[in-house]
């Protein structure tokens, strides 16, 4: 399960976003000032931060930051000029989303900025759906995901369309293709679903 710093000084915001983090499965982690976010930093995979801070604007935490980790970093912010967009993603920022945001949207946008940062794939030959399908339960270790879930994530509107018989199909291939390759394991618990882990028994 990912854990969440999110940096934002608005307490009410902050409360919102959390209870939606939260919802979706992450850990969080609030902290309402670059100072205390800097306290916490080293025990979280991901960095939600506020321009506005009281003691020290967003953009300089995250420069400071990005001198010692390459943690995902996504800015919610107000600032919405190209120049302070451009600022914080030249400083080091994975993302940009500006206030007012839907909480749906950001909690997609999160999916992707880990999805894309700290999922790495075993080099083994995947077909596509193999590799979504790998790339949710990665992105969730260590966390069951029933069959709902997973079916929801590999469904999208380009039609790739995955009933239970073929999740089923998908999964027996992909733990096999694992087992061959020591890319860790799909670990099955009955009546709850699966999910990947590093431990290969």
């Amino acid at each position: 399960m990912s854990r969440i710093l999110l940096t934002e000084d608005d307490k009410t915001l902050s409360s919102s976003i959390c209870l939606a983090l939260r919802s979706d499965g992450y850990d969080v982690i609030q902290a309402y000032s670059a100072e205390e976010a800097e306290r916490c930093i080293a025990d979280a995979d991901m960095l939600l931060l506020d321009v506005s801070l009281p003691d020290k604007s967003g953009f300089e935490l995250c420069k400071a930051v990005r001198q010692s980790s390459d943690i995902p970093i996504i800015f919610i912010t107000s600032y919405d000029e190209e120049a302070d967009i451009l600022r914080g993603l030249d400083l080091g920022g994975d993302d940009y989303i500006t206030k007012p945001f839907r909480l749906k949207v950001l909690l997609s946008r999160v999916r992707a900025v880990l999805r894309r940062c700290t999922v790495q794939l075993p080099e083994i030959e995947l077909t596509a759906v193999e590799q979504k399908l790998l790339e949710y339960l990665m992105l969730n270790r260590e966390r069951f995901l029933t069959r709902d879930q997973i079916l929801a994530y590999l469904w999208d509107s380009k039609g790739c369309f995955v009933n239970d018989n073929t999740l089923s199909v998908n999964i027996s291939r992909l733990r096999d293709k694992l087992r061959e390759s020591g890319g860790g394991q799909i670990v099955t618990k009955r009546g709850v679903g699966y999910k990947w882990t590093e431990q290969i028994s």
